[in-house]
C-alpha cells in the first residue's frame, strides 16, 4: 500500500458472539504493499550523484539483470538523473559543451531517457554518445521489463484471488461438513495456512474477499464444537504470537530512526491481523498493550513530522539566501576570464551548500529550486557570451602569434648576430604583448616559436664560443713572438728597422686574444719592442704611431665586447619574462639567471678592464 505521512491508526479488535465462547474477530484484510517502496520520502532516496558514468551504467545494469524489481523501479530515476547530471559534467569538462547545464544544482537538464531512446541510432565517434546511447538502451529495456512486470503481477494477483477463493470454498464446505473433530481442526488449520500463503489481490476485490473469509472464519468458530483442550491450546499459541508482536512494538519507542520505526509498526500490525484469537480473559487486556506501543509510535512520528515543518522554514530561508548570493553574482560585471573563474568558483560552492540544505515544504521546494536554477542559468549564459567573444579573440591571438613563429623561422638561420638579436628580442616582446590562445594550440604555437628563437641563440653561442677557442691559440702566437723579440740580436740600424717592421707586420697579422688577456699581452709586446729597439728613434717613432693605432683598435674592440655583453644581458633578462609562461618555466628562469649571473661577472670585469687600459695609457 501507498505510504503518507499520517500515523498508523488502531486496529480495533471487537468480539463477536459465539454460541459456547466468545472468540475475537479473525483477522482484517492485509493492504497491497507492492507500491511500498515506490513511496518512500525523499530523505530515503539513494544518492548516485558521486559515481562516474561507467559506475551508474554499470548499477543500472545489474540491477535489470537482476530479479528484484522493487529495488530496480526503487532507483531507476535516480540513476537516470544522476547519469544525465554527470554526462553535462563530462561533455563540459572535454570541451564537447559548453558549461551552460552545470549551473543547475540538482537536476540536469537533459531531456527523459525514454523520450531521448526513440531518436534514430546513429554510430558516433563522440565516445559520449556511444555511452548515452549504451545507457537509453537500458532505460528502455528497464521500462519493458517493468511493464511486463507490472503486467504479470496483475495477472499473479488475479491468480491469487482465484486461490482464495478457492480457499474459501474449502472453508466453506469444512464449516458445513460434519465430521469428526480430530479430522475438522487440522484441516481448518491447513486452510489458514493455504490463505496466508497466498500472495495479494487486485485492490478492488481486497475487501469483499476478507469480509467473506471472515464470515466463514467465525462461523467456524461458532458451529464447529471445537475440543476445549485444542481451542486452548490454540488461544494459548496465538497469546503468545501477540505478546512478542506486544514486545516488538514496544522496542520501536527506542529507534532513533522515527519513519524506519514506523514503518515496521504497520507490518507489525499487518502480522497482528493475521493471527487467530486469544481466550476472552486476555482479549481486551493484550489488545490494550498493543493498541497502547501503536500510540507511542503514532505520536512520535506525528512530533517528527510537526518538527520537519520547523526545519522546512529554515531549510527555505537559508535556500532564499543562496538565491539572493546568486542573482547578486549575476548581475556582477565581469570583464576578464581570471574573475569569471572566481565567480563559476564561488557559484559551484553555492551549489554545494545548496545540496546539504534540506527539502523545503512541498508548496514551496519547487518555487525556491526555480529561482536558484533560473539565477544560476543566467550567470552561465553570460559567461558562455563571453567566452564565444573571448575565443574570436583568442583565435586572432593565435594568427598573430603564428606569424611570429614565421619570422622568427624567417630569422632563425641569419648570422648578423647584433641586428638579428635585436630583431628577437622585439619579436619576444610582440609575443608578450598578444593575449592568450586556446589551451589546445597555447603549448603547440608556443613549442614552434621558442625552438626557432633557440636555434639563433644556439648559433651565436656557438660562433663566439669558437671565436673564443682562436684567440687562446693567437695569445699563444704572440706570446711566442715576444720570446722571439726578446732573443733577437740587434746589429745595425737598419737591419734593427726591418726586424721591427716585420715583427709589428707578424704580431698584426696574428689576430685578436681572449679579452682579458689583451692587455697584459700588448704591454708585453711594447716592453719588448721598447727594451730590444728603443735607443733607434726614428724606428721607434713609426712603431710608436703604429702601436697607437693598434691600441685604439685594442680599446674599440674592448668596448665592442662590453656594448655585446650588455646586449646579451638585455636579451637573457627580456626573456625571462618571456619564458615565464611556458609549462617548464622553473628550470628555464633557473638557466636564465644563471647566464646572467655570471655574465654581470663578466661584464665588471670588463668594465674595469677598460678603465685600466685607459689608466695605463694616459700615463704613457
Amino acid at each position: 500500500m501507498s505510504e503518507d505521512l499520517n500515523p498508523v491508526a488502531p486496529i480495533e479488535e471487537q468480539p463477536v458472539e459465539v454460541k459456547e465462547e466468545a472468540v475475537e474477530t479473525p483477522a482484517a484484510p492485509v493492504a497491497d504493499t507492492e507500491n511500498e517502496t515506490a513511496n518512500e520520502t525523499e530523505n530515503e532516496k539513494t544518492d548516485f550523484s558521486n559515481q562516474g558514468l561507467k559506475e551508474i551504467v554499470d548499477t543500472f545494469k545489474g540491477l535489470i539483470d537482476g530479479e528484484n524489481m522493487q529495488q530496480l523501479y526503487k532507483h531507476a530515476e535516480a540513476l537516470k538523473a544522476a547519469f544525465y547530471k554527470n554526462l553535462r559534467k563530462e561533455k563540459i569538462a572535454s570541451g564537447l559543451e559548453q558549461p551552460a547545464a552545470e549551473a543547475t544544482a540538482e537536476a540536469p537538464a537533459e531531456a527523459p531517457a525514454e523520450e531521448a531512446a526513440e531518436e534514430p541510432e546513429t554510430v558516433s565517434v563522440n565516445p559520449f554518445a556511444e555511452i548515452e546511447r549504451g545507457f537509453k538502451d537500458l532505460y528502455s529495456q528497464y521500462k519493458a521489463k517493468r511493464a511486463v512486470y507490472t503486467q504479470e503481477l496483475e495477472k499473479a494477483k488475479e491468480e491469487n484471488y482465484q486461490a482464495k477463493l478457492a480457499v474459501i470454498e474449502d472453508l466453506k464446505a469444512l464449516v458445513e461438513a460434519s465430521e469428526d473433530l480430530n479430522q475438522t481442526f487440522p484441516r481448518f488449520r491447513e486452510i489458514q495456512n493455504r490463505w496466508r500463503a497466498i500472495g495479494p489481490v487486485p485492490q478492488a476485490k481486497v475487501k469483499d474477499l476478507y469480509d467473506t473469509y471472515q464470515h466463514y472464519v467465525e462461523k467456524f468458530y461458532d458451529y464447529v464444537k471445537i475440543n476445549k483442550e485444542f481451542r486452548d491450546l490454540d488461544f494459548k499459541k496465538n497469546l503468545e504470537a501477540k505478546e512478542n508482536l506486544c514486545e516488538k512494538a514496544e522496542g520501536l519507542a527506542e529507534e532513533e530512526d522515527v519513519v524506519g520505526a514506523f514503518r515496521t509498526l504497520q507490518k507489525l500490525h499487518e502480522q497482528w491481523k493475521e493471527l487467530g484469537p486469544v481466550s476472552k480473559e486476555f482479549r481486551e487486556s493484550i489488545w490494550e498493550r498493543f493498541r497502547a506501543a501503536t500510540a507511542v509510535i503514532n505520536k512520535k512520528h506525528q512530533a517528527f513530522f510537526e518538527s520537519q515543518k520547523g526545519n522546512q522554514k529554515e531549510n527555505l530561508e537559508a535556500k532564499t539566501a543562496l538565491c539572493e548570493k546568486v542573482e547578486a553574482i549575476a548581475q556582477t560585471e565581469v570583464k576578464d576570464s581570471t574573475d569569471w573563474n572566481a565567480l563559476t568558483k564561488e557559484i559551484e560552492n553555492i551549489q554545494k551548500e545548496w545540496k546539504k540544505i534540506g527539502f523545503a515544504s512541498k508548496k514551496d521546494n519547487q518555487k525556491v529550486y526555480d529561482r536558484f536554477r533560473a539565477a544560476c542559468d543566467d550567470f552561465f549564459a553570460k559567461k558562455r557570451e563571453f567566452y564565444s567573444e573571448f575565443k574570436n579573440q583568442m583565435q586572432d591571438n593565435l594568427t598573430q602569434k603564428l606569424d611570429l613563429c614565421e619570422q622568427a623561422e624567417a630569422l632563425k638561420d641569419s648570422e648578423d648576430w647584433k641586428k638579428t638579436s635585436e630583431a628577437f628580442i622585439e619579436l619576444q616582446k610582440k609575443w608578450k604583448e598578444i593575449g592568450p590562445v586556446s589551451r589546445k594550440k597555447s603549448e603547440q604555437v608556443w613549442k614552434r616559436f621558442r625552438a626557432a628563437c633557440d636555434d639563433f641563440f644556439d648559433n651565436r653561442d656557438k660562433h663566439f664560443g669558437s671565436m673564443n677557442s682562436e684567440q687562446t691559440v693567437n695569445l699563444q702566437k704572440k706570446r711566442d713572438l715576444i720570446d722571439e723579440i726578446r732573443a733577437f740580436e740587434v746589429e745595425g740600424k737598419e737591419e734593427a728597422r726591418e726586424a721591427l717592421h716585420e715583427f709589428q707586420e707578424r704580431w698584426n697579422a696574428i689576430g685578436f686574444v681572449p679579452f682579458k688577456e689583451k692587455t697584459r699581452i700588448q704591454e708585453a709586446f711594447r716592453k719588448a719592442v721598447n727594451e730590444k729597439f728603443g735607443e733607434f728613434r726614428e724606428t721607434g717613432s713609426r712603431f710608436a704611431g703604429k702601436a697607437e693605432r693598434t691600441v685604439r683598435s685594442e680599446r674599440d674592440r674592448l668596448v665592442q665586447k662590453f656594448m655585446k655583453k650588455e646586449q646579451e644581458i638585455a636579451t637573457w633578462e627580456n626573456n625571462m619574462g618571456f619564458f615565464a609562461a611556458s609549462k617548464n618555466a622553473d628550470a628555464l628562469l633557473a638557466e636564465l639567471n644563471k647566464k646572467i649571473d655570471i655574465a654581470k661577472q663578466e661584464l665588471a670585469q670588463l668594465e674595469e678592464e677598460i678603465k685600466e687600459f685607459d689608466r695605463q695609457h694616459e700615463q704613457e
